[in-house]
């Protein structure tokens, strides 16, 4: 099979280009190898093998020359960091989607599969239910209660404690712009490919952790930011009280969700949830660093917080588990995977200075009064 992968430069699109090379498709990548994720242009560790096209996934012209000579395509570009352009995300992660089905369907082209990534920010909070008022999907925490430290969701009737539930893939309730993008080419990628007969598939990424994931993204992941700052020496800040659910899941066990949608015909015309099936603290992910590094210093609870970030959130993976998927691997694995990768890479100590103070310039790091 000819299979287009859109972002197979970046972190899971390389990986995910690996395997279907190894597996003997013929891969073609279209990515814009824009910064800050490829601030040193094409990356070493592209593909052998895969045959490369630099540009954006919103030009037309590429994109339908491209599509022409495939069976397949895995559209992984996106636009994620937390910035307020808000009509960039919408703009890389919705229209280019749209266009892809626009092209399909225009020139009556033949592509047995479509794999749309999305986000578990299409979810927002979450699933939470109160012992009184049941199930709720709360929207996202004042500014008020941060300030305060308050840092758990209550009960919109009567105030009382909610528990974090399993967040399964009928519930979206995106909070920030990214989320919104992604759920909007969910809707787009999934209702088009059932009205026009186009085999699609929409997954929904929680937090993918290993080697490749950009070290110059400021809002990147937890895995990151931890192993920078024990490689360095230090210990991490530890945002709002370090009590904070994430889902994290290994990228081979992505990649192995990835393989397994393009194929099976149970997975059509749905979305899934990809995650690793453990809920971890942001505490409990950096001891699994710290221990890594064998340092004696556990991260920093600051006081501080991330305006717009998520309290709780922990995808349920049943839906995919039922069509024969489960993950294999460990955060414990992916962080030393990771580590593995980071070691002897020049120009590390800059980094985390750079993301801490485009946080701050954008407002998004802030400190409670209580």
């Amino acid at each position: 099979m000819k299979i287009l992968v859109t972002g197979g430069a970046g972190f899971i699109g390389s990986h995910t280009c690996d395997r279907l090379i190894a597996a003997g498709h013929q891969v073609v990548v279209l990515d814009a190898l824009t910064r800050p994720v490829h601030r040193n242009g094409k990356p070493t560790y592209l593909t052998p093998g895969a045959e490369l096209y630099v540009g954006d996934v919103r030009n037309r012209e590429l994109m339908a020359n491209l599509l022409r000579r495939v069976d397949a395509v895995y559209h992984l570009a996106a636009y994620q960091d937390y910035l307020t352009d808000f009509a960039r995300f919408t703009d890389v992660n919705v229209t280019s989607t749209a266009m892809i089905y626009e092209i399909i369907v225009a020139e009556k082209l033949d592509i047995s599969r479509v794999v749309v990534a999305s986000s578990q920010a299409a979810m927002g909070e979450g699933l939470y239910c109160c012992p009184a008022h049941g199930e709720q999907t709360p929207d996202m925490r004042p500014e008020s209660a941060l300030q305060r430290s308050q840092w758990d969701l209550t009960c919109r009737v009567c105030g009382g404690p909610v528990e974090m539930q399993r967040t399964p893939e009928r519930v979206a309730n995106p909070q920030n712009p990214y989320g919104m993008s992604k759920h909007a080419q969910e809707v787009i990628a999934i209702n088009l490919g059932r009205r026009y007969g186009i085999p699609t598939v929409a997954l929904r990424y929680s937090i993918v952790q290993g080697p490749r994931q950009s070290v110059y993204n400021a809002y990147s992941g937890a895995c990151r930011i931890f192993n920078l700052h024990y490689l360095l020496g230090g210990a991490p800040t530890l945002y709002e009280d370090g009590k904070a659910i994430r889902d994290y899941v290994n990228i081979h066990d992505v990649v192995d969700a990835n393989v397994l949608v393009l194929t099976d015909e149970r997975a059509v015309g749905r979305v899934f949830n990809v995650g690793g099936g453990t809920g971890y603290t942001t505490e409990q992910l950096a001891d699994i660093v710290r221990r890594q590094y064998d340092s004696d210093m556990p991260g920093r609870i600051s006081g501080e917080y991330r305006f717009g970030d998520t309290r709780h959130i922990l995808s349920d993976i049943d839906a995919l588990r039922g069509i024969g998927w489960l993950p294999k691997r460990t955060p414990a694995e992916s962080v030393a995977e990771y580590a593995t990768w980071l070691s002897g890479m020049p120009g590390l100590d800059a980094i985390l200075a750079e993301a801490d103070a485009k946080m701050r310039a954008l407002g998004v790091v802030r400190r409670s009064a209580g």
